[in-house]
């Protein structure tokens, strides 16, 4: 490299001769092949080295092999819109480490700004030594063993204990094994022997040829250990190319190209447990908790609040169900506006006394009477009373005007209250047929229903379930505090916003 060091020093003219030409091409080969480069292997830790600058990003991918790291790949592109790499990004566990520019040349150097033209000098040299303008290297040579190779596949299936007895009768002999044979054996090599006659070898390897009905159409299947099962499944479920998709497009996949004793229990186990999935689609039963009955019947011996108006009105907790009574009547005073403002819906105050006025003097289907006998003991006077006239009463004196308001009073509530009790009763009934009656521990993990919208991105592309959190405290039948890590402050959420986290890290079967 001492010729291209040599363009870069103080006072010195850049002049590109073969020297450079031949030194850049050394260093480009050795940056490009093996032993720098290799394949990557699964089973072993990433590196990625990243930086960037405000005109693009770089970065290098890497693993150690023995006491070296090497190079898996190297990245550079121009900075564009990266929101949808974020939220690609969240579905991964990783750990993020600053490094200064001293210590971090390998992806450094990717991150700079692109030149749109050569210099002069470039442009020359370019003409004369045909020099690429852009360099990407992708696909990398390796001398390491590939883990997919029919070496290492017949060795896995030869360290697969149900596998073993079935490969290893193959290669010594063409011949169906008999069933004294295959009888001590365990139950999944005994399924196996059933397929003999459709499994053979090809390259060392055990497949299996399957047939349709019809016998227009025939794959073969590689029979995969147990061994291999995870790494599969991550390439057909969880990769780009495998999309997330549900039990049945994950199972025809697979199916397409391997076999295994119980494959479908253990597509239907890794789809079921996926933490991307289960974060995106949520679970497929929610919990439903028992309805929460409030018996009353007196005046202000409860009362409930809300706010509404023409603007958004906020709920907490994202249960508004908790507070149904008050949601309900928002709702009715909604519907009535609705009716009366004008075009421009300025005028909706304007019609809220009337309205009061109107709900107050109507009877409730319930109680069977109006809020103003329940709180009053008497019927409001409406504009029709003034309009058309009612008949008179007999006065009474003030004493036996408040005797007879304090029985009636009594009456009314009491009756109330009956009425009430049966009502929510029924309700209670009604509802609690839907619950699910399902109750969680402490210690327990759950997913968190939270379909909050985030600013600047699409809330159908948005994972509405988050976990897992940590059940630290039931609080009573409905309600529990959970809590995402010791760190974080707990939250109180109702059962119905819950449900049971099951989604692993699929490192095994």
């Amino acid at each position: 490299a001492r010729p291209l060091h040599k363009l870069t020093e103080a006072k010195s003219n850049f002049n590109w001769t073969d020297e450079c030409e031949k030194s850049f091409n050394s260093l480009k080969q050795a940056l490009t092949s093996s032993p720098i480069l290799t394949y990557l292997r699964t089973d072993k830790d990433f590196i990625l080295d990243t930086d960037a600058s405000n005109e693009g990003i770089g970065a290098v991918l890497s693993q150690n092999t023995g006491n070296e790291e090497r190079v898996i790949a190297y990245f550079s592109k121009i900075l564009g819109q990266i929101a949808r790499w974020i939220q690609r990004l969240q579905e991964y566990d990783f750990e993020i480490q600053h490094r200064k520019g001293t210590s971090h040349g390998n992806a450094d150097a990717l991150s700079r700004r692109p030149r749109k033209e050569s210099c002069k000098q470039c442009t020359n040299a370019e003409k004369k030594f045909g020099m690429e303008r852009d360099i990407s290297v992708k696909v990398l040579t390796t001398t390491t063993v590939d883990p997919w190779s029919s070496c290492e596949i017949q060795k896995a299936l030869l360290e697969d204990p149900a596998i073993k007895p079935i490969l290893e009768k193959k290669l010594n002999s063409a011949d169906r094994p008999s069933w004294q044979e295959i009888a001590p054996e365990s139950p999944a090599t005994k399924r196996y022997w059933a397929l003999c006659d459709s499994l053979h070898l090809k390259d060392g390897v055990l497949y299996r040829k399957w047939e349709s009905d019809d016998g227009n159409s025939c794959r073969w299947q590689l029979i995969l250990p147990k061994s291999r099962i995870p790494e599969v499944l991550r390439e057909t479920h969880d990769s780009a190319s495998g999309g997330h998709f549900g039990v049945m497009k994950t199972l025809s996949k697979t199916r397409e190209r391997f076999y295994w004793d119980r494959l479908r229990a253990d597509v239907e186990n890794w789809c079921r447990e996926c933490h991307a999935c289960g974060a995106r689609k949520g679970p497929k039963t929610r919990t439903k908790g028992r309805l929460q009955r409030y018996n009353v019947g007196a005046p202000f011996e409860r009362m409930a609040l809300d706010i509404l108006g023409p603007f958004p009105t906020r709920t907490t907790a994202l249960h508004p169900e908790s507070d149904g009574m008050v949601e309900r009547f928002n709702r009715t005073i909604l519907n009535h506006l609705s009716l009366f403002v004008s075009r421009n819906q300025t005028d909706w105050d304007t019609h809220l006394p009337l309205f009061l006025l109107a709900y107050r003097s109507a009877e409730h289907e319930v109680t069977g009477l109006t809020p103003a006998e329940m709180l009053f003991g008497r019927t409001l006077r409406l504009p029709c009373d003034i309009l058309f006239g009612r008949p008179s009463e007999m006065p009474s004196s003030p004493n036996e005007y408040m005797k007879n308001l304090e029985t009636r009073l009594e009456s009314v509530h009491a009756f109330a209250r009956e009425r009430i009790k049966l009502a929510s009763e029924r309700m209670k009934t009604r509802y609690d047929s839907r619950a699910t009656d399902h109750h969680f521990k402490e210690g327990d993990l759950v997913w968190m229903y939270n379909p909050k919208r985030r600013r600047g991105l699409s809330p159908k592309l948005q994972q509405n379930w988050e976990g897992p959190y940590t059940v630290v405290k039931k609080l009573n039948d409905v309600v529990y505090r959970v809590q995402r890590s010791a760190n974080t402050k707990p939250k109180v959420i109702h059962i119905n916003r819950l449900a049971p986290y099951r989604a692993t890290a699929h490192s095994s079967i």
